[in-house]
C-alpha cells in the first residue's frame, strides 16, 4: 500500500464497491475495508436454513441493477456475473386465483389489468419507455451531477411522478392494475399517499419494461464479487474484517468515502448533530425459506415470476403500509414482496429443491415475531405453503441491524424513503455527497438516487471524489 492513498473507501456494500471501481478506472490508488468477512453489503448469498440452499440475505432481484447507468458500463459480465430472466418479470396475484403481471412488454401488463384500464396504463408509460436509458440516467444523477440529456422528458417525468401515487392512480378504475402499481410504489416502504411516490412506481415499472427484473445467477453475491475482481485488477486493494471506529484507524489517503449510515459517518468522523435531521423509516421482517417444492401459488402467472407481490387490493396495501410506518404497529395483512430465485436458477437448491423469501413491514425497531402473519398471508394466495417448508431463517429489525449496520432499527432503505427526504437525502442540499470535512464523503444509499442496488450514489459521489482530487 503506497504511504499516501489517492482514496480509502469505508463499506463494501454495492454502492462502496461503484465508488471504488469508478475512482480506480480513473487512475487513483484506491483501498477498501469492510466490517465483515465478506464483501457485498445489501447484496450477499448465504446458506442461512440448510446446506446447499442458497439465499440471499436482502436484495434478491435487481431491475436497477441490470438498468443502471454505471453498472452498465463496467464489464461486470468478464468477472462472472450473469443476469437470469423468469419468465415473467413480477406477477401480482390475488385471492381468486387471477393475476395481474408486470411483463416485458407493455401491452401484455396493460392486458392483465382488463379492458377498462389497458389503454390508461399504456399511456402513462408511453411517453417515457422509448426514452428510458438517458431519463433514467438523469434521474439516478439527481441532484444535477450532470446536465440532464433529456430535460424536456425529465420534467415531463416529473410533472407525472413528483404528486402522491395515489393521485396518480385515479387514471386506473380496476382493481389489478391499482393493486399491482401500489405494490411498486410499497417497495420504497412509504405510505402510498407521500411525495414523489408516483415516481418510484413509475421507475420500477419502466425498468421491467427496458430489462427487465433479472436475478443474478448464483445469488446477489456473484454481482458484488464481479465488482471487487474488477477493483482488483485495477490496482484497488480490498480488506474484509476491518471494522473502522473512528477516522485514525484507516491508513492516510487524500480522500475518504463512506458507504454508512449518516449516524455511523457522523460518529466515526466526529460530526456532532450535523445528520440529526435525518430520520429513519419502518423495519421488515423477513423470512427465508427452504422448500421442498415451488411455492403452490393458485395463480399460474406467479409460479412463472421471478418477483410475486403479495396483497390483495391497493386499500390493504395502504393499510399495511399505514400500520408500519405512521400508526407504530405490526399489519394483520401485511403486503409481502417475495422473490423464488430458484424458478429460473436450479443452482440455488438442491435437484427438486427451491429457496424463497419474503418480507413485511413493520415499525422501526420492532421486536416481534411476524412469521406466522406472514405464513396465514402466504396461505391466501397460496393454499399448502406451509407444508412446503423444510426450514425458515428469519430476521426481524433487530437482526437485520446487527446483520447489516446500515439497517438501523431493520429500515433497509438507509434512512426513510418518504417526504422530501426521497430526493434530498442525507440533508436539504445540492452536494448530498459532501461532509462537513472537504475530504470525507459519503456514497450510501442515504444519499441520492436512494436505496436499491444501482451503485449510483457511489457513482455519483465518486464524481464529486475526483473532482477534489484533479484539484489538489
Amino acid at each position: 500500500m503506497p504511504s499516501m492513498l489517492d482514496a480509502v473507501v469505508v463499506g463494501a456494500g454495492p454502492n462502496g464497491l461503484t465508488a471504488a471501481v469508478e475512482l480506480a478506472r480513473r487512475g487513483f490508488s484506491v483501498a477498501l475495508f469492510e466490517a465483515r468477512s465478506t464483501v457485498g453489503g445489501g447484496a450477499r448469498t448465504e446458506e442461512l436454513t440448510l446446506p446447499g440452499f442458497r439465499h440471499d440475505p436482502c436484495s434478491a432481484a435487481h431491475p436497477l441493477a441490470i438498468n443502471s447507468p454505471a453498472f452498465r458500463a463496467l464489464p461486470l459480465e468478464r468477472y462472472g456475473l450473469e443476469w437470469l430472466h423468469a419468465e415473467l418479470p413480477m406477477a401480482h396475484p390475488f385471492p381468486d386465483g387471477s393475476a395481474a403481471v408486470l411483463a416485458r412488454t407493455v401491452g401484455e401488463t396493460a392486458a392483465s389489468f382488463g379492458p377498462r384500464d389497458a389503454g390508461a396504463y399504456r399511456r402513462l408509460i408511453g411517453p417515457f419507455l422509448p426514452k428510458w436509458d438517458s431519463l433514467a440516467r438523469d434521474f439516478m444523477s439527481l441532484p444535477m451531477t450532470a446536465l440532464p440529456r433529456d430535460p424536456v422528458t425529465l420534467a415531463r417525468f416529473g410533472l407525472t411522478g413528483l404528486p402522491p401515487s395515489t393521485l396518480l392512480m385515479r387514471r386506473f378504475r380496476d382493481e389489478p392494475a391499482k393493486a399491482l402499481f401500489s405494490g411498486l410504489v410499497a417497495h420504497v416502504m412509504a405510505p402510498l399517499g407521500g411525495f414523489a411516490t408516483g415516481a418510484v412506481g413509475l421507475v420500477f415499472a419502466l425498468a421491467a419494461h427496458a430489462r427487465g427484473w433479472p436475478l443474478a445467477r448464483g445469488g446477489s453475491q456473484s454481482l458484488s464479487d464481479a465488482l471487487a475482481a474488477y477493483l482488483k485488477d485495477l490496482g484497488g486493494s480490498v480488506h474484509t474484517d476491518y471494522e473502522v471506529k473512528r477516522l485514525d484507524d484507516l491508513p492516510p489517503a487524500r480522500a475518504y468515502v463512506f458507504d454508512t449510515s449518516p449516524t455511523a459517518l457522523a460518529r466515526i468522523a466526529g460530526f456532532g448533530n450535523h445528520y440529526g435531521g435525518y430520520r429513519y423509516g419502518p423495519g421488515v421482517f423477513k423470512v427465508d425459506y427452504a422448500l421442498d417444492g415451488p411455492v403452490p401459488w393458485t395463480a399460474k402467472e406467479a409460479r412463472a415470476a421471478g418477483t410475486v407481490q403479495v396483497g390483495a387490493s391497493s386499500a390493504e396495501i395502504g393499510t399495511a403500509l399505514r400500520a408500519a410506518a405512521r400508526e407504530g404497529r405490526a399489519p394483520d395483512k401485511p403486503f409481502l414482496i417475495t422473490v423464488q430465485p430458484s424458478v429460473v436458477d436450479p443452482t440455488r437448491a438442491p435437484d427438486g429443491k427451491h429457496v424463497f423469501w419474503a418480507y413485511g413491514h413493520v415499525p422501526h425497531g420492532w421486536t416481534g415475531d411476524l412469521t406466522d402473519t406472514i405464513e396465514r398471508q402466504l396461505e391466501r394466495f397460496a393454499p399448502g405453503f406451509r407444508d412446503r417448508v423444510l426450514a425458515r431463517a428469519t430476521a426481524g429489525p433487530p437482526e437485520l441491524a446487527a446483520r447489516n449496520a446500515n439497517y438501523i432499527g431493520g429500515d433497509i432503505a438507509s434512512g426513510a424513503a418518504s417526504g422530501l427526504q426521497l430526493l434530498l437525502r442525507p440533508r436539504p442540499t445540492l452536494f448530498p455527497y459532501h461532509t462537513p470535512h472537504p475530504a470525507v464523503f459519503i456514497c450510501s444509499s442515504a444519499t441520492p438516487p436512494g436505496p436499491g442496488v444501482h451503485g449510483m450514489s457511489g457513482h455519483n459521489a465518486a464524481k464529486a471524489v475526483w473532482k477534489r482530487l484533479r484539484r489538489i
